[in-house]
């Protein structure tokens, strides 16, 4: 590190401790991405303010894909003739049904990818299997999945679906919002998903709920000065939502990606694991393309209320930023990495992996354990 990059990490660190002694109280600051809690754990940045909660929120796509969606998707790729493709961190996410890697070692048809468009390739070459993407994610991956559409429709595949369970950010902190319980004093924005939608679409934190919002990076530096703008915000007693992520976040975000999206999808009602249906807050193929919808195609859709959430997980609690992980009577016990319950300990960007990795294992360490 550099003299002037240390000064300026001084400068955020001792703009935010001043910034604490003001405000005169701990604050509570969600991060909605997932890659945001890793990111704040590898950077010691919860360690230097023990005043702030630092709180996941619901921006793990893995760890909200409901097990009703996760048992769909394994009874399509039971079915004769299909293929069904998908990414490698939504093997191990466990349905009532069991998961997808389980279903691959019974002998389903299961492949990882790193792209839809790879999906679509498959599809090319092997027009006598039907070939299903199982589209997670948030608005970061629906544009990719909405070329690989594009694609299979100009090479003329009628082997191609996808089955949809895409979710959208801004409906999901409403809903937060709207339950009132979290008790949070700002949110830090998720960067990728920004890149996308830009900032306007987060209009209503400040507006109606009078909450600040910063979009960051991923970077300590641009975590740290995300930090300091809310903490300057929280003092003020004012609400806006701002940018500190500005090489990648524009106001209007990415138009070209936006519309692509809109020529496929339309939004829904969607179930969120451990939380709920949040209204148009999933994205769905519109009619005209119906064609390559898995879910009308394999007629596999499954009611929420087959699937309830397994007894003594606190997942859906941890992703309304109402528990800590370490609160779960599971975590690190009954619910490892290894050995995982909820979606939460599934994913490396799951806020219950997160802390049992930087958590739990640093705690070791510094024990000498």
């Amino acid at each position: 590190m550099n003299r002037d990059h240390r000064g300026e990490m001084e400068r955020r660190v001792d703009g935010i401790n001043r910034l604490l002694r003001k405000t005169g109280r701990p604050v509570k600051l969600m991060e909605v991405c997932g890659t945001h809690t890793v990111a704040i754990f590898r950077h010691g940045i919860r360690g230097l303010f023990p005043e702030i909660s630092f709180l996941s929120g619901p921006g793990c796509p893995v760890c909200v894909t409901a097990k009703s969606d996760i048992d769909s998707s394994i009874l399509i790729s039971r079915e004769p003739d299909v293929t069904l493709m998908t990414f490698g961190d939504m093997m191990r996410v466990p349905g009532s049904l069991g998961s997808l890697d389980r279903a691959r070692a019974e002998g389903a048809d299961v492949k990882v990818v790193y792209s839809p468009l790879d999906a679509v390739a498959e599809a090319g070459r092997r027009r006598d299997r039907r070939v299903v993407f199982f589209a997670t994610g948030f608005e970061t991956t629906i544009p990719l999945v909405a070329a690989a559409l594009e694609m299979a429709r100009s090479s003329c595949l009628d082997n191609f679906f996808i089955y949809s369970v895409h979710k959208l950010v801004p409906p999901a902190l409403r809903a937060l919002l709207a339950d009132g319980r979290a008790g949070l004093d700002g949110f830090i924005l998720p960067g990728h998903v920004s890149a996308i939608i830009g900032a306007r679409p987060y209009g209503f934190l400040a507006e109606e709920f009078h909450i600040p919002a910063v979009v960051t990076g991923f970077e300590a530096e641009e975590i740290m000065e995300g930090t300091l703008m809310l903490l300057e915000q929280i003092a003020s007693g004012s609400a806006r939502v701002e940018v500190a992520y500005k090489k990648v976040v524009k106001d209007f975000g990415n138009q070209k990606a936006l519309s692509l999206i809109d020529r496929y999808f339309e939004p829904f009602d969607a179930q969120w694991r451990g939380i709920g249906t949040i209204p148009g807050s999933g994205l769905k193929l519109k009619g005209e393309w119906s064609g390559m919808d898995a879910e009308r195609a394999f007629n596999m859709s499954l009611q929420p209320d087959d699937c309830p959430d397994d007894k003594g997980c606190s997942c859906g609690d941890i992703l309304r930023g109402l528990k800590l992980p370490v609160e779960c009577r599971l975590f690190g016990s009954a619910c490892t990495p290894d050995h995982p319950v909820g979606a939460c300990m599934v994913s490396t960007e799951g806020s219950c992996a997160a802390y049992y990795k930087y958590g739990i294992q640093a705690k070791g360490r510094a024990d000498g354990k």
